[in-house]
């Protein structure tokens, strides 16, 4: 097992993770931007390096700055957290390079699974059910009429290389496919650098489901069940439970086997998720993050397992030491994320909290490196918190989610907190009506 560890992220996963180290005895480096040299895992991290100034780029993606903060402290391994340089091909492989060890699945495996036509063509090939679509990136306009064609409308133009809704664009009929075409390259341009676009069918009603997995380097692969993320705004998760309303025990044990037995044939290492559309009983393969996921904390409940624990275990060569079978799924969990947000706007409302009150009881959860007194800074993500709840049915977790943000106490910043109560207190997501077009209706519908 590691001696020490640096955490390569900030806010609450960085926290997370140093929670996971100190359970099991390794020592934590944080890193941080001068912008979050009062940040809770620099204060309680056993020793802290100051990267940069506030940008990204210039600190938390400021490789260089990183392993040289590894180099002087003597840790042994990087934990990337998620977002940032997490799924960075090129950065796990310069750790590795520079005798560490990257906590997260290999740089090949990152790169292929970052280019969502060359995961498609992969999965595809392993025998996991995909999105009927190109085969892989559009040759031209052409190619997308006859595609689009060939499977139907309406369809969805993608960026190859995309993500977080970027370079998406939806053609509802043949007189739509030429301007779609053309707006989602030149937004994958701006945004990747990259203007390759391929084409899917465009599913009306579907349920957006992904698969939590995990393997070790001797061979073995469990899932940990299903998430139902399918409560978005542009393409951005607010809501996730676990497991999903919709599925049955036997569909997941279905996909599970599948998406298992594709990732040792891979020879996959580590925490991944792989995504997808679920349709009319169909799961259709979307994309895979080979990375520990905002979400985890569901699942965790459920399954009753630290699966940041378990990634670093993975990462100093132990064994899972466990099977398939003795994985078992308890009750039902639900996390809001809490942005610093207008909940009516959405845009962004960094400041200084006042006042800070977390709410508790059986069941409760809150992750988050928020106090009284901190300063929201305006240059990162605006999820402050994330608050999960355990029970053991549906509806009692639904009742008890709504007790807790009632309990949840956020003063200085807007946050979306009232948002999920009326998400919540909705009859038809209380009883699991919804695809991942749901949400965006219910905010329009808010503001009539």
């Amino acid at each position: 097992m590691f001696s020490k560890i640096l955490i390569a992220n900030r806010g609450e996963i960085a926290l997370r993770i140093l929670r996971a180290c100190r359970e099991l005895g390794i020592a934590t480096v944080a890193v941080h931007s001068t912008a979050d040299a009062d940040a809770m895992h620099v204060r309680l991290a056993d020793e802290a390096v100051c990267i940069g100034p506030p940008s990204s780029r210039d600190s938390y993606l400021n490789v260089a700055a990183i392993l040289s903060a590894a180099t002087i402290t003597g840790a042994e391994a990087i934990h990337p957290g998620y977002g940032f340089l997490s799924e960075n091909a090129d950065f796990a492989e310069t750790v590795e390079e520079h005798g560490f060890v990257f906590i997260g699945p290999t740089a090949h495996h990152i790169r292929t699974m970052g280019d969502k036509i060359m995961a498609k063509t992969t999965m595809r090939e392993l025998g996991v059910p995909l999105v009927p679509g190109s085969d892989g990136a559009l040759r031209d306009l052409d190619a997308a009429r006859e595609v689009a064609a060939k499977v139907g409308y309406p369809v969805l133009i993608k960026a190859a290389a995309g993500g977080g809704g970027r370079g998406m664009k939806v053609a509802q009929n043949e007189g739509e496919i030429e301007e779609a075409w053309s707006v989602a390259r030149t937004e994958a341009r701006a945004a990747f650098g990259n203007d390759e676009v391929y084409l899917e069918k465009y599913l009306d009603k579907p349920r957006h489901i992904e698969l939590q997995i995990m393997a070790d380097t001797h061979g073995n692969v469990v899932h940990f069940g299903e998430r139902d993320c399918s409560l978005q705004r542009r393409h951005q998760k607010l809501l996730e439970e676990a497991g999903s309303p919709v599925l049955s025990a036997e569909a997941r044990d279905a996909i599970g086997a599948t998406a298992t037995a594709a990732l040792k044939k891979m020879g996959y290492r580590n925490a991944g998720t792989l995504e997808f559309l679920y349709q009319d009983g169909q799961f259709c393969f979307i994309e895979m993050n080979t990375r520990l996921q905002v979400e985890h904390p569901v699942t965790e409940m459920v399954c009753d397992v630290d699966l940041v624990r378990e990634q670093i275990r993975v990462a100093a060569g132990e064994a899972l030491g466990y099977e398939q079978s003795d994985i078992t799924f308890s009750g039902h969990a639900i996390e809001c994320r809490i942005n610093a947000e207008d909940p009516e706007t959405f845009m962004p409302n960094p400041g200084t909290i006042k006042v800070f009150h977390a709410p508790g009881g059986l069941g409760v959860r809150i992750d988050s490196a928020i106090y009284a007194g901190y300063r929201v800074p305006p240059y990162y993500d605006s999820m402050i918190a994330k608050l999960i709840v355990h029970a053991p049915t549906r509806a009692e977790a639904i009742a008890r989610m709504l007790r807790a943000l009632d309990e949840c106490v956020v003063d200085g910043v807007k946050t979306v907190i009232p948002l999920h109560r009326k998400i919540l207190s909705d009859p038809q997501f209380q009883k699991g009506d919804y695809t991942i077009h749901w949400l965006e209706k219910f905010v329009e519908s808010l503001r009539r």
